[in-house]
């Protein structure tokens, strides 16, 4: 769904699992900072809103966007986390540079997801101009970085949950 028709912000508070016992990572793009910081802000805020503890949430910054798989996988190997959030903006410009940064470190992302069995949130936002990222970072259209903290409570539930069912194989009932 386009965030243009939904707050990025609002969702079911009470379908969300506890984070406490949660270990969440965040990597966080240096580049477009001021953007960047927005959403690692919201997603901070909702970790530990809903629970996380501040001990419990390790954050790296790499230099740009595409440095965030390579983030990811380094934190990974430092510390045993539920999920991974990976924190960037790639605004639209003059060349096809965003078509190939965002494709690359969504794959690199899902690869890393699927190799560690380690959720790694794909929270990059890919407008066409500023004011676009701006409005997805804390502004009209809520902070992106607050969905992405709420799919990595999720998706690190799921993980914990699935982890129980041991020996099982299929879809889960």
């Amino acid at each position: 769904m386009a965030s243009a028709l939904k707050n990025l912000s609002i969702y079911d508070e009470s379908n969300l699992p506890s984070a406490e016992k949660m270990n969440i990572g965040i990597v966080v793009s240096e580049w477009n900072e001021k953007i960047t910081h927005a959403l690692y802000d919201g997603c901070y805020e909702a970790l530990t809103k809903h629970g996380a503890k501040e001990a419990n949430i390790h954050t790296i910054q790499v230099p740009g966007t595409f440095e965030l798989p390579i983030g990811a996988r380094l934190l990974l190997g430092k510390q045993k986390l539920d999920a991974v959030i990976c924190i960037g903006c790639v605004i639209q410009g003059e060349t096809k540079h965003n078509e190939y940064i965002n494709l690359s470190v969504a794959q690199g992302l899902t690869s890393l997801s699927l190799m560690s069995g380690t959720p790694c949130i794909f929270g990059v936002l890919t407008p066409n101009d500023e004011q676009q990222a701006l409005d997805r970072a804390g502004g009209k259209y809520g902070n992106k970085g607050v969905e992405a903290a709420v799919t990595a409570i999720r998706m690190a539930a799921l993980k914990g949950n699935t982890e129980k069912q041991q020996g099982k194989i299929g879809f889960l009932s």
